[in-house]
């Protein structure tokens, strides 16, 4: 995926707000072109499908989400939520993260259904659309290199990682904005 650098910043920190005091109190996010991106981050990250499929596919089965927190908009049908995907792990209670993500979503842009289950908290997003058959492209993704501020370091540990933004059209139809960040082995 290419160029969009200060805007795939701008989209970062538009959805980090969300949830977070400041971009400082977050992370420092740069853009980073995906040919400086390292493995396994780059086939995690660079891609056109839903990162629920590249986290199943690297780890072998199924993730779970964790909603940390939901935000609504003052439309009814905007929705925000903050969480974590992971992997089950006998040493970890509630399973190993594996990625961090922040979405903001159009409900009126997804079937009624698709909704109920977003809103049900218990599955991850890219398998609700998956398995509803929704016709989904996932669009505009730019990479970015993020070191963890405080907030971010609570959930994911110090280390710098990669991440991306990226935007889902559902139909024809923007619906889904995303921040997605791979946790760092």
């Amino acid at each position: 995926m290419t160029g969009g650098g200060d805007e795939a910043v701008v989209r970062a920190a538009s959805l980090a707000g969300l949830f977070a005091a400041g971009l400082a109190d977050f992370a420092e996010i740069r853009p980073v072109a995906a040919d400086r991106v390292p493995e396994p981050f780059r086939s995690l990250l660079d891609h056109g499908s839903h990162m629920t499929v590249a986290m199943e596919r690297f780890h072998g089965g199924p993730v779970g989400v964790r909603v940390l927190a939901e935000h609504r908009g003052p439309a009814a049908a905007r929705y925000a939520r903050e969480i974590l995907l992971a992997v089950p792990d006998p040493g970890h209670p509630g399973g190993r993260t594996v990625q961090y993500g922040i979405v903001r979503i159009d409900l009126a842009a997804v079937d009624p259904d698709i909704g109920d289950r977003i809103l049900r908290r218990d599955e991850p997003l890219g398998r609700i659309l998956i398995e509803a058959g929704a016709h989904c492209a996932v669009r505009d993704v730019r990479l970015l290199e993020v070191v963890p501020g405080p907030r971010l370091r609570r959930v994911l540990g110090p280390s710098a990682t990669f991440g991306r933004v990226a935007h889902i059209l559902v139909g024809d139809r923007p619906a889904i904005e995303l921040l997605e960040i791979v946790a760092a082995p």
